[in-house]
């Protein structure tokens, strides 16, 4: 038999040793009740950390998705946007930009829109039949009627398209007529004066956000226009790319490609307060979910203490037959990580878990409660979103590893220094 002196470091005897301590029982001088109560700790607190910023990664995924696929990623205006001919020349350059994908001439104004049964506030957002075709967001989600009409006849034609919850609000669907007035369409001599004008809605669309199914109504760029007193202008030129995230990188080109004239902005500067505050509470919630793993892999320090105590006399025969200090340490140390990472793999097995199957989970939750835990008037989203990334999962289980290392560290390290003497001088 190999002698513990010559035994490598975390050699087959040193593992026995610490899988036989955590698995003794209390007679045996064991610690199992507070190692199943350590293990339980850091298991539930890597899960929720896990399935927390899974959450607030799909509900950030989400949101980007939402308002990037009904925005754009990239906004010119200036001076070019009242001139047609510049407009156009300016909208063929940015559109060889090669990471552009769609660039559209939008007019976007506020209106009172009035229905059979009510009268509310909402967004008119004008733009081409071709245009509206290739955004994705609206032409994909449409629940009733279809674009057919939209944008043909006079002036683009009467036909608009509005969101599901106002046509809800205001008691129209397709086929019927819903009047506008617009604050400034009509221009006389003393300046502008409210329109009012009926419409026939064509369809209705729901983009999956209740801020814009119960606030816009799309109608075709040449009526909105008229209707607005804005002929042979727009408000903007929108600009998607092929990654919304590299929005910044490309603003340079498009502005050149815009002309000296054209003001560049992209989405992260108009709405910076929004993602600004996005992004703080994000990673401030990820700094107080790290703490709670900390305070749960301290429980491990309790049970090894409890463990070193009673295993006193153990540890001083260790050291008189060859055992060094060294071995002493790593059998604790082997002891308490196992615990640590024990829990840990369970906690990133059970979060992932959750994460994965959130939406079966929450309709599970609902039909049991009978409540709305996620309402999309307060949160924007129609269901709870959750985004599985690797990378943050990685660095909370490398991070839940260290903690439980690191508190190891100290009931190991007193073991290791017992002196034999003392421990066996009154047994």
């Amino acid at each position: 038999m190999t002698d513990a002196t010559t035994a490598p470091p975390f050699g087959r005897w040193e593992r026995m040793l610490a899988s036989r301590y955590l698995r003794a029982k209390k007679s045996e001088g064991g610690v199992a009740l507070i190692s199943i109560i350590s293990f339980s700790g850091v298991t539930l607190a890597v899960a929720i950390l896990i399935i927390v910023m899974s959450v607030m990664n799909g509900f950030r995924a989400e949101l980007l998705n939402k308002i990037l696929g009904f925005n754009g990623h990239v906004f010119v205006t200036g001076g070019l946007l009242d001139n047609a001919q510049m407009r156009d020349t300016a909208l063929e350059r940015i559109r060889k930009v090669p990471s552009v994908t769609q660039a559209i001439p939008v007019i976007e104004a506020q209106a009172i829109a009035m229905g059979p049964t009510q009268i509310t506030g909402a967004i008119v957002r004008g733009l081409t039949a071709k245009d509206l075709a290739q955004t994705r967001i609206v032409a994909g989600n449409i629940t009733k009627g279809d674009l057919k009409g939209f944008g043909q006849g006079e002036y683009g034609g009467n036909t608009v398209v509005v969101g599901e919850r106002l046509a809800e609000q205001l008691g129209v669907k397709p086929g019927d007529n819903i009047t506008l007035i617009s604050p400034s369409g009509g221009a006389t001599a003393f300046g502008g004066t409210p329109l009012q004008k009926a419409y026939v809605v064509g369809a209705t669309f729901t983009a999956g956000m209740s801020q814009y199914d119960q606030a816009y109504i799309f109608m075709p760029l040449d009526q909105a226009q008229l209707f607005f007193g804005r002929e042979g202008s727009v408000d903007a030129i929108e600009v998607r790319l092929t990654d919304p995230d590299k929005a910044e990188g490309a603003k340079a080109a498009i502005n050149r490609a815009a002309g000296p004239t054209a003001l560049v902005a992209d989405w992260t500067q108009r709405d910076s307060s929004y993602w600004g505050a996005l992004k703080v509470e994000r990673n401030v919630m990820r700094l107080i979910l790290m703490m709670l793993v900390v305070i749960a892999a301290m429980n491990i320090i309790s049970g090894l203490v409890m463990l070193v105590k009673n295993k006193g006399r153990d540890i001083a025969i260790l050291r008189t037959i060859g055992a060094g200090q060294g071995a002493i340490l790593r059998i604790f140390f082997m002891a308490g990580a196992a615990i640590g990472a024990a829990g840990t793999l369970a906690g990133l097995a059970l979060g992932v878990l959750v994460s994965v199957y959130i939406d079966p989970i929450q309709n599970f939750v609902e039909w049991a409660t009978g409540q709305q835990v996620f309402s999309s008037d307060v949160y924007f989203l129609s269901k709870l979103p959750a985004k599985v990334d690797w990378v943050e999962v990685s660095i909370i289980v490398g991070f839940s590893l260290a903690m439980s290392m690191v508190w190891t560290l100290p009931p190991a390290w007193r073991a290791s220094r017992l002196d034999p003497v003392e421990a066996l001088r009154y047994e």
